[in-house]
């Protein structure tokens, strides 16, 4: 994908073009009332479901480890993926995977992960959810240019003087000073997080504990991060996103009926579309992430279990909850998190179990599906009591400030305000 600057002239033919493509292919569409994105459909023959075997994304091994810090080294980098059977997918990717490796992490661990940008537009990381210091917070300005100088002269340099910018790579300092919890790493370049995430850049940051560990969950290969994105691929196997420049260069932006979101119409499940995981009769916890541009799930298990809850919530996006709920369905935002806990022991061996989606039609009715394979020893518990939060009080003659969202018109587009 060799990047190049247009003039203004082949930009807007070009755009012309691509608006036509789209309408052709029936897209800019609610996928339901439950959604208030717009469906882009695929070019592409959709797979056929629960085929795919699950994989579970590999952990990164630090380059050292000392008392001041351990370190990484990523590389962001194209890639090719087998996404969709018999079709090549070009994929931007953290190490060349999708998910990028997950990095595990202790409360209070010094991280210091070096990215170095091999791909030819910039980027920026941003640790989702991480007590991050500014310098390493991932602004959407503070950009890291490509190594080979592709993209160097991007617009948005003298558009935001302010930011902080790097050549090739920079690195990340994270303290990890805070409790145990399900983070994800993403893209956050200004104007241009949504196609580059699109694209794949995504992964897990896991963090540790001693109260965590004290608790007997779920461990080891029963503990799996799933990462739930939605995608639509064109019919040669390439990603589709309705970008007014494909090549992430300039002009940013999506063509006027996505301004709200895109939703795709193939489900991923850390990179496979719906796919099977064997599981033991046993508990199991799932790190879940909605990873998607704009889409809202509400999961669910079919068939339910004889006896018990589906999901035994055990953590949100800020770590551990005080104690643990009981759900039917789950329900996640794009970018939330959920930490769950289902006892597959409640099932008899042979029984297939499909993570329904109550907020999908057609194709995305539907996630993944377990396969309970055998019987094994219980090792693990959810106990009463997870994890000790001090309660937010305010204090005596506290300011009480109410915030009031609305859409507007701003530059011929709907806009938050």
């Amino acid at each position: 994908m060799k990047v190049r600057r247009r003039t203004l002239l082949a930009g807007a033919l070009s755009g012309l073009a691509g608006a036509s493509v789209l309408s052709a292919a029936g897209c800019g569409r609610n996928a339901s009332a439950d959604q208030t994105a717009q469906l882009l459909a695929s070019g592409a023959p959709l797979p056929e479901r629960f085929t795919a075997t699950l994989v579970v994304p590999p952990v990164k091994r630090p380059l050292s480890r000392t008392t001041r810090a351990t370190t990484y080294q990523i590389v962001q980098r194209t890639a090719l993926a087998e996404i969709l059977p018999g079709l090549q997918t070009e994929i931007m990717a953290y190490d060349g995977l999708l998910p990028g490796p997950t990095i595990h992490a202790r409360r209070g661990e010094p991280v210091v992960v070096t990215h170095r940008n091999r791909l030819t537009v910039p980027t920026v990381v941003h640790l989702h959810g991480g007590h991050t210091p500014a310098e390493s917070d991932g602004y959407p300005i503070d950009l890291v240019l490509p190594e080979s100088g592709a993209g160097t002269h991007h617009g948005h340099l003298h558009t935001h003087p302010g930011g902080v910018i790097a050549k090739g790579s920079r690195d990340y300092h994270y303290p990890n000073d805070q409790p145990a919890a399900t983070l994800w790493y993403h893209d956050h370049r200004m104007d241009f997080t949504g196609p580059q995430v699109w694209r794949g850049l995504a992964g897990f940051h896991l963090i540790t504990d001693d109260v965590e560990d004290g608790l007997d969950l779920p461990s080891g290969e029963h503990d799996v991060p799933l990462m739930i994105m939605d995608r639509s691929f064109a019919a040669d196997g390439s990603l589709r996103y309705p970008a007014l420049d494909p090549e992430l260069i300039d002009p940013p932006g999506v063509y006027g009926n996505y301004v709200a979101g895109v939703l795709g119409d193939v489900i991923l499940v850390n990179g496979k579309p719906w796919p099977v995981m064997e599981v033991e009769a046993v508990r199991y916890r799932f790190r879940i992430l909605n990873g998607s541009n704009a889409r809202r799930y509400r999961l669910a298990l079919d068939p339910p279990p004889p006896a018990g809850p589906a999901f035994v919530q055990i953590g949100s996006d800020g770590g551990l909850l005080a104690a643990p709920l009981e759900h039917d369905a789950i329900q996640l935002a794009a970018a939330e998190r959920s930490d769950v806990v289902v006892d597959f022991g409640a099932y008899p061996v042979g029984t297939v179990i499909t993570v329904t989606n109550a907020l999908g039609v057609g194709s995305t009715d539907a996630v993944m599906r377990f396969r309970v394979t055998r019987r094994a020893r219980e090792g693990s518990r959810v106990p009463d009591r997870l994890a000790e939060i001090e309660p937010l009080q305010p204090g005596p003659g506290a300011i009480v400030r109410e915030w009031t969202f609305s859409r507007g018109g701003a530059g011929g587009s709907a806009h938050w305000g």
